[in-house]
């Protein structure tokens, strides 16, 4: 099986590239703006007539969008994560339309909801903010494409590699430079979401790339249990043993503020692709500090 994996140098790319490459007999394409790119492309600025004859050489059975902005102008955003899977779906149809398209949405499509509600891939989506809005855009894009094509909505990812810009990023750094008995400080950390890890993320991208049917859509994929950010402080500290303070009196997420709770019904996925998650809580958390 020959896969294109756009993305492969991001935080989720990463993982899905390890797992599709374990799989038997795949061939796993990077795609993307880095050197020496099996497929050269951006997304954002990308022809699809181009686009389209390089899917054509590239001949590939599967591509895997793990793309995306989470920050930046909201030119970069729109580019990014509404244009981009609008003319990867289009160049996909012009040149390789068997091919199945597996993409990475996000739980930032969802609007607000009130607890202990479980967000279910039949609840509207709503956005906030324009990140959201535009990953939705895209999903819309994949969703209304025709193809054999599947959104994995992914929700808050953890795990080994977690980019420094993210919560956990921003606290293994906080800790780390704090030393054992430090004070680190944070916004507010009281806002539940959904912890999902990247490897288990990314094993539902080997699951969707090898159903033996088509599956379209969208699929929720995170843990199904909403936790506060303030125990992901609280789980990376016991895993530095840190023993310092954790000061929640710093400028806070105005998103987080605005979106106190979120947690998902991850009833579809294990229904359509068998998948559930697989690490613990503090597993995550762990191998995160110790990969940092």
């Amino acid at each position: 099986m020959r896969i294109l994996l756009l993305g492969a140098t991001g935080f989720l790319g990463r993982h899905a590239a390890g797992q599709l490459r374990a799989l038997p007999g795949a061939r796993v394409l990077d795609g993307g703006r880095t050197p020496g790119s099996a497929v050269p492309c951006d997304l954002a600025t990308a022809d699809p007539e181009r686009l389209a004859g390089a899917l054509r050489t590239a001949a590939p059975d599967a591509v895997v969008n793990c793309a995306g902005a989470t920050a930046g102008s909201p030119a970069v955003l729109a580019a990014v994560n509404a244009r981009g899977p609008a003319v990867l779906c289009e160049a996909l149809r012009a040149a390789v339309p068997g091919a199945r398209l597996v993409h990475l949405g996000s739980a930032a499509e969802y609007g607000p909801a009130a607890a202990p509600h479980s967000l279910a891939e039949t609840d509207p989506a709503a956005p906030l903010g324009l990140y959201g809005a535009t990953k939705l855009a895209g999903t819309l894009a994949v969703t209304g494409s025709g193809l054999d094509a599947l959104v994995l909505r992914v929700f808050n990812p953890l795990g080994p590699g977690a980019p420094d810009g993210s919560l956990a990023g921003r606290l293994v750094r906080g800790i780390a430079d704090a030393g054992p008995e430090g004070t680190v400080r944070t916004g507010d950390l009281s806002a539940h979401r959904d912890f999902v890890d990247a490897r288990d993320v990314a094993r539902a991208v080997v699951l969707a790339v090898t159903a033996p049917e088509p599956v379209t859509g969208v699929l929720n994929i995170s843990s199904g249990t909403a936790r506060t950010a303030r125990e992901v402080a609280e789980g990376l500290a016991g895993a530095a043993g840190f023993h310092g303070r954790i000061a929640e009196d710093g400028a806070g997420s105005p998103r987080s503020a605005a979106l106190p709770w979120q947690q998902a019904d991850i009833t579809a996925a294990g229904r359509v692709l068998g998948w559930k998650p697989s690490y613990a809580f503090g597993t995550t958390l762990a191998d995160l500090w110790a990969a940092r």
